[in-house]
């Protein structure tokens, strides 16, 4: 095993330690850990994913979900959960298991538009602007159940959750509102859709609030540097 392998396992069991922790401190629940692997080459992943237990990974950017697509769509559940351009949709649709970054009307109808054309069914989350950050995308709080309601009803795709960002927090207790604000919208919304088959998904914490965000109820948290180091984005 190479030093960067060493370096990878080791982190990976330091951050399921710490989901365990977080899964036992708020009752119980299941929690999938997504890799957030930008920058991340697509050699590393493969050895998570083949040796300790990785079973999903999230892209940022479309060219690079593209670039790493044919070598890790068979190896684990491969996300899209980067802002995506509708002119870009085409690239992903119907390869991405779920595109966790919905954040307007326009990106849901051409997502829509190109897996019907296909015949295929496209999972989403919705994506809420948790803090009414100018610089971010998504749906604002008050906006979120209606968005879900119409988006829901076009054909092609299926919605699936909720997917947040909440603002960058000094202390990590801060991060708390946000994900409890978000935790009860998620239940006002799809606590009617729980007799589906497929289990609905809350996805929000990163590497420097996945703990908080899974103690207020996260079904999913999207972690990268804790995983892999920091990244070069030059």
């Amino acid at each position: 095993m190479t030093e960067r392998q060493l370096e990878i396992t080791e982190n990976f069991k330091k951050v399921r330690e710490n989901i365990a922790a977080a899964v036992s401190k708020r009752g119980g629940g299941d929690v999938t850990l997504l890799a957030a692997t930008k920058t991340v080459p697509a050699e590393d992943i493969l050895f998570a994913a083949e040796n300790l237990g990785l079973t999903a990974a999230g892209e940022n950017r479309q060219q690079e979900f593209t670039e790493k697509y044919g070598v890790l769509s068979g190896a684990l559940d491969y996300q899209f959960i980067g802002h995506l351009q509708t002119n870009k949709a085409k690239f992903i649709v119907g390869k991405a298991s779920l595109i966790q970054s919905v954040d307007s009307l326009h990106l849901a109808e051409r997502i829509g538009s190109i897996a019907s054309a296909a015949g295929l069914v496209q999972d989403v989350l919705i994506e809420i602007n948790i803090g009414r950050e100018e610089a971010k995308s998504g749906f604002l709080p008050e906006e979120a159940a209606e968005a879900e309601a119409r988006i829901s009803e076009l054909p092609g795709v299926r919605t699936r959750g909720i997917m947040v960002m909440a603002p960058v927090c000094s202390e990590k207790d801060e991060y708390r509102k946000y994900f409890r604000e978000t935790y009860s919208i998620f239940i006002d919304i799809f606590q009617k859709k729980s007799h589906n088959i497929r289990e609905c998904i809350l996805s929000m914490g990163m590497s420097d609030s996945y703990v908080e965000a899974i103690e207020e109820g996260a079904t999913l948290v999207r972690v990268g540097s804790a995983l892999f180091g920091r990244r070069n984005y030059r």
